[in-house]
């Protein structure tokens, strides 16, 4: 997260940095908009996670 950090603060986008962990795309970290859907699945002791990141609005 530390590094997601310091690039979206170069950026002027430091709020962004935890949404950087999904969007891989530099058109979607320099436009602050997600393009690509992307998954991240884990499991804890107790539970399945799915983390989903999709678009959600037009230009």
């Amino acid at each position: 997260i530390e590094k997601f950090e310091k690039e979206a603060a170069e950026l002027g986008k430091g709020s962004f940095k935890y949404a950087w962990v999904l969007d891989k795309l530099k058109a979607e970290r320099e436009r602050g908009i997600t393009i690509d859907m992307t998954l991240w699945k884990f499991e804890t002791p107790k539970y399945y996670v799915t983390v989903i990141d999709a678009p959600g609005h037009r230009d």
